[in-house]
């Protein structure tokens, strides 16, 4: 019998990683051979791909030293937390590759899965924060755009989401500890709660499935429906005056959005809920064990593609960043030698809500 999920973020309950009976339950053994041996390549794909995708971006917004307005801020910051993420992709693979025995030891036990805890969350806070940028802007324009200090909201915003991260990954950097499993002969990296009482399992429940997926998730739908409203509002009356709506490629940007958050992350935390069933033994016996185990593993390589489509869905879709990238040709090529004036600039800076 394989063991469960060794990186905190990937289980809600990990003090008992292997019941007393895990011997018992070896029906699923070339399932988990499969997983050993397709899973970490995959991830190193991921891996690879988040990597250059979010460099990319920060590049692209960072080399000009231009003064980032405020969807700039949260681009920046959603692109350095996803590329912080897959950072530990590699580490995760190995892992597995190696039959889920630890070999790094346990200092970066604990870092490693601290700052991927810390960046899962800020990650999916941000996300939120630019739902909520862009209700205010296109749902009430005039008082979004009129209001004083935006731009330094959206940057203690940020400084908000990263410290609550950090916070919420508190308990990764002080309970994770190398546990030996004589049964399986590795050397796990593990969270060892303090006790196996219920209430634990809740309190890791509430954390994942409530804190890090469905209050996340009912602000993204709240602020993109009443954004697709307000653009339908905007369509009706340009069909109206100019007779062809404008705003198909928004809508189809936020609906992919939406769409992509639960596609990536429903799966995950679906498992992740069947598992906090499965500790205070609501679920019960091998089957649930094997389909929790190797859903819990699968449903996180989704989870982690997230990371790899937020460049595209936030940025590579939108006119700014397409924009940008011009202009950062035009300025580091010989072909370059106009100045890139101030009415381009303003333009060039407005551009992201005008998909």
């Amino acid at each position: 019998m394989a063991p469960r999920t060794l990186l905190e973020f990937l289980s809600p309950n990990e003090s008992q990683l292997f019941p007393e009976n895990s011997t018992s339950c070896e029906n699923a053994q070339g399932a988990w051979d499969l997983l050993h041996m397709v899973l970490p390549m995959l991830i190193i794909i991921i891996f690879i791909a988040g990597l250059l995708g979010n460099f990319f971006v920060l590049s692209v917004f960072l080399l000009p030293r231009w003064r980032l307005n405020v969807p700039e801020i949260y681009l920046v910051n959603l692109a350095a937390s996803d590329l912080v993420f897959v950072l530990g992709l590699p580490f995760w693979a190995e892992n597995i590759w190696n039959h889920f025995n630890w070999p790094f030891g346990v200092i970066l036990c604990r870092v490693v899965n601290g700052v991927i805890k810390a960046n899962l969350f800020v990650s999916i806070f941000l996300v939120v924060a630019i739902s909520q940028d862009r209700y205010q802007v296109l749902v009430y324009p005039m008082d979004s755009w009129r209001r004083q200090g935006r731009r330094l909201q959206a940057q203690v915003t940020c400084v908000l989401i990263w410290v609550l991260g950090a916070l919420l990954s508190v308990p990764t950097f002080l309970l994770r500890a190398i546990s030996p499993m004589p049964d399986l002969n590795i050397s796990a990296c593990v969270l060892q709660l303090p006790s196996e009482h219920w209430a634990w399992y809740v309190a890791r429940m509430v954390e994942l499935n409530v804190l890090g997926f469905l209050l996340p998730l009912a602000a993204i739908v709240f602020y993109n429906y009443h954004i697709l409203a307000a653009l339908h509002r905007q369509v009706e009356v340009h069909r109206t005056r100019w007779g062809a709506p404008t705003d198909g490629k928004t809508t189809a940007l936020l609906l992919t959005l939406v769409a992509t958050f639960l596609v990536c992350w429903a799966p995950y935390h679906f498992f992740a809920f069947l598992e906090f069933l499965f500790r205070v033994q609501t679920l019960q016996g091998c089957f649930w064990e094997n389909f929790l185990d190797l859903g819990l593993q699968y449903a996180n390589f989704f989870a982690f593609i997230n990371s790899c489509l937020n460049p595209v869905i936030y940025v590579f879709m939108g006119q700014l960043f397409r924009t940008k990238v011009r202009e950062l040709y035009r300025q580091y090529t010989p072909r370059s030698s106009t100045p890139t004036s101030s009415t381009h600039r303003k333009e060039v800076l407005q551009c992201f809500w005008r998909i």
